[in-house]
């Protein structure tokens, strides 16, 4: 009777064991199916990532900023197609770019992207002309150079006045009370007290 029990367990526990051999072939492929795809998209983000691919990139940039102006004092209400309307006279509008923030709400200035390099001089004879009751401000787009950041000097707020040097400041005095102490001015109390 014992012997059929422990023959029962081991054929249980057998089986279990196969369970998990089983299990753990699946995980071990699916790991090395893991692992392929890591190192396949590696392998891609590597090859975007190679220099001369980058520097490609930053001529085609700067060759697309030869062909676009910088539109400011654009009114939020305005549309691209109304901004691409407006410039159609100077030449082919490629792209309009109207910058919105985080919330999108527009940021009051667009780009504008032409295909060809004669239509910026074109759209430069347009700064200051009207669109939706503003005077548009318009110039040639500057091309960012990765990794460099505009140094822009802290000015002083002319509204706060003449900020000069901190006054003097006098020598350090202890005070009467002792450190850390606070006086205290109470009205006196009128007590009685039994010894006078």
């Amino acid at each position: 009777m014992e012997n059929d029990d422990v023959d029962m367990q081991g054929e249980e526990t057998n089986e279990e064991l196969d369970d998990m051999k089983k299990r753990l072939k699946e995980m071990e492929d699916e790991a090395a199916a893991l692992r392929e795809m890591q190192a396949k998209v590696e392998k891609e983000m590597g090859s975007v990532q190679d220099p001369a691919t980058a520097s490609s990139s930053q001529v085609n940039r700067e060759e697309v900023d030869t062909r676009s102006i910088f539109v400011g004092n654009v009114d939020y209400s305005c549309t691209p197609e109304e901004v691409q309307q407006h410039f159609q006279s100077c030449g082919t509008v490629n792209r309009v770019t109207i910058r919105t923030d985080k919330y999108g709400q527009p940021k009051g200035y667009a780009y504008v992207e032409f295909l060809e390099v004669e239509a910026v001089q074109e759209a430069l004879l347009l700064n200051e002309s009207e669109l939706h009751g503003r005077q548009l401000k318009i110039t040639t787009k500057r091309t960012n150079i990765p990794g460099m950041k505009q140094y822009r000097p802290r000015r002083s707020n002319p509204n706060m006045g003449f900020r000069g040097r901190a006054p003097f400041a006098a020598p350090f005095v202890y005070s009467p009370n002792g450190y850390g102490k606070v006086p205290r001015f109470r009205a006196p109390i009128m007590r009685y007290s039994p010894y006078y």
